[in-house]
């Protein structure tokens, strides 16, 4: 597991809900930035295997993990969990003291981020709406992208705790803006792995050697993250990289649900989507989102 440096700020009291293959890596750069660590999963044995790794201790709910905290950070799967984890009988705002702030990182919709808001206002507690981006080796090396809603004095203190994992930590707007901020980089990625999927299998059936013209596109106009990380793996069909189809859809599902709401026009995501659906159809549903190309092939 990569270690970024950190400058040190005073150890504080936190709590991470949710060890995933996000929540896990996150949450053991909390512990090795000096901070005491409380860590809660619903699957124990995860939780369990962190602690024996990472020290800290291990809650056997939101609501104990919380408990004493100043800060809460969770990331857990969808809106549900986040509800249950949250504002539930064991969840973790019954558990917070006055003045904690909970920093939310899972991708979830924009109105939850503010009924929860309103919900943790409502007791004398702090929400920021967090979404990340820069997947499972972001969250490895501490390099995290962290689009964030909310409340300004919030985010600053939030702030120098977070940045144990993320390169960069920005306040977007109120809350509902990182989970807003996270749609719009979903649908550039889904538009943008289509368009690499349909280059690259357009190349190989000319014949050329793909992993060649991509180096040479990779110093042009076309280079992107996904052109440089993913576009080799693409060619040698291997899609096992992070973040899988079925979460994908999960994500496009909220800006579709949101553009319905707001009356943008999305065709490209609209159509992505649909393709995506063919991909999990397919059994690819764990693969990583590059697998779209799989349909041209």
């Amino acid at each position: 597991m990569g270690v970024r440096p950190y400058d040190p700020i005073d150890p504080a009291h936190v709590a991470f809900i949710g060890l995933g293959v996000m929540g896990h890596p996150m949450a053991a750069h909390l512990a090795r930035a000096g901070h005491r660590v409380t860590v809660y999963n619903r699957s124990r044995a995860k939780a369990e295997a962190w602690v024996a790794e990472h020290g800290g201790t291990l809650a056997a709910t939101a609501r104990e993990a919380a408990s004493g905290a100043t800060f809460v950070f969770a990331c857990v799967g969808n809106d549900d969990d986040l509800r249950e984890v949250t504002v539930g009988a064991d969840g973790a705002f019954a558990g917070m003291a006055v003045g904690s702030v909970f920093v939310d990182h899972t991708t979830a919709s924009a109105s939850l981020a503010r009924e929860l808001s309103a919900a943790a206002v409502s007791r004398g507690l702090q929400f920021i709406d967090a979404p990340v981006s820069g997947g499972n080796l972001g969250a490895l090396n501490g390099s995290l992208t962290v689009m964030c809603g909310g409340d300004a004095q919030a985010f600053a203190r939030a702030r120098p705790i977070a940045m144990a994992y993320a390169k960069a930590f920005t306040l977007l707007g109120a809350s509902g803006a990182g989970q807003l901020a996270k749609m719009v980089n979903q649908v550039a990625i889904a538009g943008l792995l289509q368009g690499l999927s349909e280059a690259i299998a357009f190349g190989e059936r000319a014949g050329l050697d793909m992993k060649a013209v991509l180096g040479v596109l990779g110093k042009g106009a076309a280079q992107s993250w996904q052109m440089d990380q993913r576009g080799p793996t693409m060619v040698d069909g291997e899609f096992d990289f992070g973040f899988a189809v079925d979460w994908m859809r999960k994500d496009l599902g909220l800006v579709l649900n949101e553009a319905g709401r707001n009356g943008a026009q999305l065709p490209v995501t609209e159509l992505v989507d649909r393709f995506y659906a063919e991909v999990q159809a397919a059994g690819g549903g764990r693969c990583d989102t590059s697998s779209l190309i799989k349909r041209l092939r």
